[in-house]
Formats: C-alpha cells, sequence, structure tokens
C-alpha cells in the first residue's frame, strides 16, 4: 500500500477523446460514444469529478515509538469515474486490512489530519459498528466514497465535506465524514470567518451539518434508533481520543 497504483493500468481516453466540461465527445472513427457503461475496458470518454481526490493510507503500528507522519502514506490522487474505480479494483477491501489500518479519502491538498489547515476548525460525523461480523463493511465504506466524490452528502454550495475516513479495529469498523467547520461561532472570530463558512450564522452552519449527518446516515444504512455522532477536532485533541463527547447527533 506504500507504492502508488499504476494509472497506465486504467483505460484513459484517447487524444481529443475527453471534454475537459464533461460532455461526452465522439470519437474519429466511427462517430460513436462510448462510455466505461458500455465497454468497461475500451471506453472513450472520461466522467470527470467535481473535485480531484487523494486516497491515503495508514498502516498499522509496529511498536510505540512509531511516528504517525511515517505510518500515514498517499497512495494516489484521481479526478473521474474511471480511476476511481480503476484503483478501487486494485486496492485490498477494508475488510481484508489488518488491525489498526485506515483508509483516508479527502479532497486534493487536505491532509487526513486534525493539524491541516483546513481541517483545525472543523470535525466529523462518525459510527463505530462494534458487530463487525454482521455489517458488510465493504459495501458501506464504498457507498461512503462514492457519496463523497459523487457530491451528494452535501450541497453544491456549503463546502463542508473534506473527506471521508474508515477505522479497523479489534473491537470495531468505524467510518467517518469529515466538515471545515463545527457550525459553532470561535471567540476571536466574526462569524463565518472560517474557510468554508461564507458568511454563515452559526444556526444555518449547524443546519448545514445537520443535513450532512442526516445524508450521512442513509448511506450507512442505520436505522432511525441508531445515533450518528458530530464531534469538533479540537475538542477530540483535548480529550486525547477520537472519541469526543459528542456535539451533535442525528
Amino acid at each position: 500500500m506504500s507504492e502508488q497504483v499504476d494509472l497506465t493500468t486504467i483505460p484513459i481516453s484517447p487524444e481529443g477523446g475527453n471534454n475537459p466540461n464533461g460532455a461526452a465527445t465522439e470519437t474519429a472513427e466511427d462517430g460513436k460514444t462510448i462510455t466505461v457503461f458500455h465497454d468497461k475496458d475500451n471506453f472513450n470518454v472520461k466522467h470527470p469529478l467535481s473535485n480531484r481526490w487523494t486516497l491515503w493510507f495508514t498502516k498499522p503500528a509496529s511498536g510505540k515509538g512509531d511516528n504517525w507522519n511515517d505510518l500515514l502514506k498517499e497512495v494516489i490522487t484521481f479526478e473521474s469515474v474511471e480511476e476511481f474505480w480503476g484503483i478501487y479494483n486494485n486496492i485490498a477491501t477494508v475488510s481484508e486490512l489488518a488491525l489498526k489500518s485506515d483508509y483516508h479519502l479527502f479532497k486534493e491538498g487536505v491532509r487526513p489530519e486534525w493539524e491541516d489547515p483546513q481541517n483545525k476548525h472543523g470535525g466529523k460525523w462518525s459510527f463505530q459498528f462494534k458487530d463487525k461480523r454482521s455489517v458488510n463493511i465493504d459495501e458501506l465504506w464504498l457507498h461512503t466514497m462514492l457519496a463523497a466524490i459523487g457530491e451528494t452528502l452535501e450541497e453544491e454550495e456549503d463546502g463542508e465535506v473534506m473527506g471521508v475516513v474508515v477505522n479497523v479495529r479489534k473491537a470495531f469498523y468505524r467510518i467517518g465524514v469529515w466538515t471545515r467547520t463545527t457550525g459553532r461561532h470561535i471567540p476571536g472570530r466574526g462569524d463565518g470567518d472560517i474557510a468554508g463558512g461564507k458568511g454563515r450564522t452559526p444556526e444555518k452552519g449547524k443546519e448545514i451539518l445537520m443535513s450532512i449527518g442526516r445524508r450521512f446516515k442513509t448511506v450507512l444504512q442505520l436505522p432511525a434508533n441508531e445515533m450518528l455522532e458530530f464531534s469538533g477536532h479540537t475538542d477530540s485533541a483535548h480529550s486525547g481520543s477520537t472519541r469526543a463527547k459528542a456535539k451533535m447527533v442525528v
């Protein structure tokens, strides 16, 4: 997992076959457009995503002295539906990962760390699946990634979702969605001054985060009686745990 996936293994558009605006284009040969949905190996157009995304991997620590930065590996960055599937089909599924492994899928330029400038004022929605044998973690993680890159967890103008994470632990799987803000006012800063706040009031910010939580809960196929929790990264850092006291639940 420390090596990048070879993108040459993924079929790409011939020269002039990919419209940068994302519209289907015709081939010079027969005037027909062939997408990946018609032929998974011989398509001639790609479907660009709204953002470029980077896949990261955290390998298990070999000892207590291991540095987080040494364990966190940047795998690859992609920008189309076809590249995503090419990568997904060439890496281990979550259920095949060793304990204490993580996958992180974040927008390009955002490191999956609390300290990253684009994350430090944010938080995350997360859920722990404690009965590992009864959950199809591979399907849920795939649906979470597709919701992220397909921009369906939020409205286009919200700009909250930074990335998604899955953790493999002995007693549970955990999936989370990281957001740019926590929806609340930060002392010393004007309402909405945080990048991504866009002049929102705290009430509007909370409303947007709650909407993301509800959508995420649907993606995870959770019943109404299961609670999805939101906590701020700063609170998690202060508590010394990823399980800080929940600020919101849906």
